[in-house]
């Protein structure tokens, strides 16, 4: 592909902003048009980032723009239906996480993408940033030795104005509670440092908040080279924090942040008798910190260059089927959940919803 990226821009909450920004940010990229299903938030977006053209719907976008990339910031319910319209119409795809409601639904996006012969680059941006690429090339090296225990935070707090929106806290819109729509950013640079799953065991919790799917959860993953990682993800959490741990045989990596890391958040402290190794261990002296504008600059410049996806746009389904384990797990009160049960399971490849827990006092 030569020349600029025609990007199109489908749902302008207050993430899409950040969308905005980043092709701003490009050289050879150019915002051409938005669309949302309120029109008077669609033209507000359009007067800020300067977009030129606004459309009422998706799919007249589409017939009238034939953008070369789609990026999808809207709600997961829609996101399938939107991805296979843009690979239809030839374009690539940038989607929000969730990627979508259901492994179901990610299996079909990713079909239709290789049937278009286009790309689908899903925005976990927490897999970005200098410090993110040093510890997981430590952690591949072997420089620390083996992985041993990890635990994984993602302590937020949502109060009930945040649940008030309609499709908040629904299976049927949402898909997922907090596990999904907040610790699948954590759960996600995890897997980006430690790799392949093997197995979770999960309980989902309605401790606070009046909503029909949870506002806590907590599990257990283990993990193919060998670590145990116990996560915890909450909505009702006032001290907020997001915060990765990860025991070595020879350090502990630490990183403390809330919605973005750079190289302050992180920490190597080596094991008694490896102080001599911590040099060799240090974080590169230039910083990028983690956010959408590294990636969409490298999932761009892939596709400007025709080279595959980079390691911060792919892998969609990891994280996402560790999420999806953890509801199962839940719906079979905390039974293990492998990799292959999860690849045939009855009902949660098409469906998150599951039983919760409610401890409400």
């Amino acid at each position: 592909m030569t020349g600029t990226l025609r990007v199109a821009l489908v749902g302008t909450g207050s993430v899409a902003h950040k969308h905005a920004d980043a092709v701003a940010a490009h050289p050879r990229a150019e915002l051409v048009a938005v669309t949302d299903h309120t029109r008077a938030a669609a033209d507000a977006f359009a007067v800020r980032h300067g977009v030129p053209a606004v459309y009422d719907d998706f799919a007249a976008l589409l017939d009238a723009e034939h953008p070369d990339v789609v990026l999808i910031c809207t709600p997961p319910g829609p996101h399938r239906g939107q991805a296979l319209a843009a690979f239809a119409a030839g374009a690539h795809v940038v989607v929000e996480k969730p990627p979508a409601a259901s492994l179901d639904e990610l299996d079909e996006m990713r079909a239709a993408a290789v049937a278009a012969d286009r790309q689908l680059a899903v925005v976990f941006q927490q897999r970005t940033g200098t410090a993110a690429a040093h510890m997981r090339a430590l952690l591949r090296s072997g420089s620390l030795g083996r992985p041993l225990l990890a635990v994984c935070d993602t302590l937020w707090y949502r109060g009930t104005d945040y649940f008030a929106v309609p499709w908040r806290g629904k299976w049927a819109t949402e898909g997922g509670g907090t596990t999904l729509g907040h610790g699948i950013h954590q759960l996600d640079l995890l897997a980006h440092l430690l790799g392949d799953w093997e197995s979770v065991q999960g309980r989902l919790w309605r401790l606070d908040r009046e909503t029909e799917t949870e506002d806590a959860s907590t599990a257990t993953v283990t993990f193919a080279g060998g670590a145990v990682a116990q996560v915890t993800t909450s909505a009702v959490s006032p001290r907020e924090v997001s915060s990765i741990r990860i025991d070595t045989q020879k350090a502990t990596i630490t990183v403390d942040h809330l919605y973005g890391h750079g190289h302050d958040n992180w920490a190597i402290t080596p094991a008694p008798g490896f102080e001599h190794e911590a040099a060799a261990w240090a974080l590169p002296e230039v910083e990028e910190r983690s956010d959408h504008g590294p990636l969409l600059r490298d999932v761009f410049d892939a596709l400007l260059d025709g080279r595959p996806l980079p390691e911060t746009a792919t892998e969609p389904s990891r994280s996402f089927e560790i999420v999806a384990a953890i509801y199962a797990s839940a719906a079979a009160d905390g039974a293990v959940i492998t990799p292959a049960a999860l690849a045939d399971h009855p009902t949660h490849r098409r469906s998150f919803a599951s039983p919760v827990d409610d401890r409400r006092r």
